[in-house]
């Protein structure tokens, strides 16, 4: 085994479950923009991630986001609920924590392989891929090194997971993270608020903030091109929300069924608006959903495009729709990010109280109502739209977007890795 000299550039192990080519994810931007990042922070990324054959849905589109000449290994990995199925169903063991415990067997040995090669400082570990901190509290036990564990969502919730042997891997998880890590990383405040009470004996610097953000190379020469290509809808204006609309989580149907009301009450020509929901996935669902409250001329269901083709669309779109439940409150869609560099209006379905309101508030964006009430929906659009017309809906405060890039949170991680110890 070749053994690599050390120099003055650090080195982390970074387990991540998204990397490219998994397609439909946005949460892949946050592990892949640290990974090109970093070298020029003093920090080297070896990344260990899963198989390929892991993936529900893969794309080459964002392979050449990868730095040329980044360690990127992949362990084998299986989906359970694809290879492990017999007609339809598969064991609930080989699904917790979650449906690629499996990668955890092909992880630690290939981990133990890439640290004892190449030698690192710190693993970094990120979730919501509950294994993905399995196989970080692992390698960071036989190798004593220091652990980040970055939360982009809450672990064990009330009532999630549902099923009560899941919730409790989950704990269990959770627990390790907190005994064991050198610091827990979260991506918004109101989730660093709930582990800080749940976890109160932690001293205060082992819970930090670390935020989403958006990448500005990625937005390369797409400001120019969206404006030529002009609207997406001529004549009519164009409400896009781009990513997974979960059943749960961004529950749609109060939104249908203001704009339903909108168009009984004559508040809404069915000409006036077009709602696309790009990428959202659970398309039977929201097909029935549509048909239900007879918006098939307003609303339409677009399928997943190539990375920067959906951010060309954002900066296309008249105004762009935020869809965040109450349940998610101490949460921030990834996708926020981006529609705020996109530096379009937002016309934000959420908590007042939570988090992703908070940040649409901090960026100026004050059209705000709650997913859950149709009739507030229905007024707060209303202006919404009314404003776009007249030229005077609000646009994100240039500073925070600024503040929000990639570089500014890959900085703030180079930060912390260099206060870490020097052994766990």
């Amino acid at each position: 085994m070749t053994y690599y000299p050390r120099n003055d550039v650090k080195r982390l192990l970074m387990i991540a479950y998204h990397f490219p080519p998994l397609a439909g994810s946005s949460g892949i931007q946050r592990t892949l923009r640290f990974a090109r990042h970093l070298p020029r922070l003093g920090w080297q990324p070896l990344v260990l991630t899963a198989h390929p054959r892991a993936y529900e849905r893969t794309s080459d589109d964002l392979l050449q986001a990868v730095e040329p000449g980044t360690v990127v290994e992949r362990a084998f990995a299986l989906d359970s609920a694809r290879h492990l199925a017999l007609m339809g169903y598969y064991p609930a063991f080989t699904a917790r924590p979650d449906r690629w415990i499996s990668w955890w067997l092909g992880a630690v040995p290939k981990g133990l392989a890439m640290i004892r090669r190449y030698r690192p400082d710190a693993i970094w570990s990120t979730y919501p891929v509950a294994t993905a901190h399995r196989i970080g509290h692992t390698l960071r036990r036989l190798s004593r090194l220091p652990w980040i564990a970055d939360f982009r969502d809450p672990m064990a919730q009330e009532g999630y997971p549902a099923d009560p042997k899941t919730w409790k891997s989950f704990r269990a998880i959770e627990e390790s993270v907190f005994r064991h890590a050198s610091c827990s990383v979260f991506v918004t405040p109101g989730a660093a608020r709930m582990y800080r009470d749940r976890y109160p004996q932690l001293p205060p610097n082992r819970i930090e903030i670390i935020e989403n953000g958006y990448d500005e190379e990625s937005f390369g020469g797409l400001d120019q091109a969206a404006a030529r290509d002009g609207p997406l809808v001529p004549g009519r204006i164009t409400l896009l929300h781009s990513g997974v609309v979960y059943p749960s989580e961004r529950d749609p149907r109060h939104f249908f069924q203001a704009l339903r009301r909108m168009l009984d009450q004559g508040r809404l020509r069915p000409d006036e608006l077009r709602v696309r929901l790009r990428a959202a996935g659970h398309e039977r669902l929201l097909r029935r959903l549509i048909d239900a409250e007879g918006l098939g001329q307003i609303v339409e269901l677009a399928a997943p495009i190539a990375y920067r083709d959906a951010l060309r669309e954002m900066m296309r779109a008249e105004g762009l729709l935020v869809l965040q439940a109450g349940n998610c409150n101490d949460q921030v869609p990834a996708k926020v990010y981006e529609y705020l560099r996109c530096a379009r209006p937002v016309l934000g379905l959420t908590d007042p109280a939570g988090d992703t309101a908070g940040l649409l508030n901090r960026a100026g964006l004050h059209h705000v109502a709650r997913l859950d009430a149709p009739e507030e929906i229905a007024q707060e659009l209303r202006r919404f739209l009314d404003e776009l017309k007249s030229g005077t809906a609000p646009l994100p405060d240039p500073g925070v977007v600024q503040e929000a890039s990639r570089w500014q949170r890959a900085k703030a991680l180079a930060a912390l890795l260099e206060r870490l110890p020097a052994h766990a």
